[in-house]
């Protein structure tokens, strides 16, 4: 089978060249030095206090599922999350295999939207960290499959340089070395990136390996409240759900219902 994790990284490289040349990394960087300072939400705080942990994620569509809500909103989506109770809220911004772009989360921030969020791409190089500072997230993922421990380590030290928090996600035991790097929160997927097959029993088999004072996420493959429930025994104080909203109606009410039901 087809990795689709390294065809969606190759293809990354050539889509940041050509970022790379509509604004220049000098003139970016110059954005974002005007901007920081002050405070952003705090993504760990955020999952740490809430009595649900759900990082509702605004998704569009996906390589394996195609397009989940073609015409969804992210002046709408992300708000309603918020008011339905998400601790956090995840935005994807990757476009040729996710539907997303940058500027929903800038939708999303002039919607209202207060509370933290996750930019959600394939961030292979610390141009991208500056883009998801400039367009108002809070914290941003670090893949382990795609990115070295020294690479990592890097674009870690970087994103806290630019006030951003790390959501470092693994899926296998060898990438639990990761955890030595100390990010903000550690998530473990339950989706191969490779073959994109989903199994939440991957976050029960390396929860209890992961460092115990680990703020631990659960993400992808979860549909049901019990599970959550059996997440938090396990561990976990962060759960990072997409397709189960997304495909409903109104995936803020489907978020209501939800942690309603935990």
């Amino acid at each position: 089978m087809k990795d689709v994790l390294e065809e969606i990284v190759a293809h990354k490289r050539v889509e940041l060249e050509m970022f790379k040349q509509l604004l220049p990394e000098k003139e970016l960087y110059a954005k974002v030095e005007a901007i920081l300072g002050g405070e952003l939400p705090s993504m760990r705080k955020a999952i740490v206090e809430s009595s649900t942990g759900i990082i509702a994620e605004f998704k569009r569509k996906s390589p394996s599922k195609g397009w989940i809500k073609e015409a969804g909103k992210p002046d709408i989506i992300p708000l309603s999350y918020q008011q339905n109770g998400a601790a956090a809220i995840s935005i994807l911004t990757d476009e040729k295999y996710f539907g997303g772009r940058d500027e929903f989360i800038v939708k999303a921030r002039q919607s209202g939207v207060t509370i933290p969020v996750l930019y959600k791409n394939f961030v292979i190089d610390e141009y991208q960290l500056f883009q998801a500072r400039l367009c108002g997230a809070s914290a941003v993922l670090l893949i382990a499959a795609e990115l070295t421990k020294s690479e990592c380590r890097s674009l870690l030290n970087m994103a806290h340089e630019l006030q951003l928090e790390v959501l470092l996600e693994m899926h296998s035991e060898p990438e639990l070395e990761y955890a030595e790097l100390e990010p903000d929160l550690c998530g473990i997927n339950n989706r191969n990136l490779g073959t994109f097959i989903t199994s939440v029993d991957n976050s029960f088999r390396l929860a209890s390996l992961l460092p115990a004072e680990a703020v631990k996420v659960s993400e992808s493959g979860i549909s049901n409240p019990a599970t959550i429930r059996q997440l938090m025994q396990a561990g976990f104080k962060g759960f990072l759900i997409g397709e189960s909203f997304m495909k409903q109606d109104n995936p803020g009410e489907a978020l209501a219902k939800f942690t309603e039901e935990i």
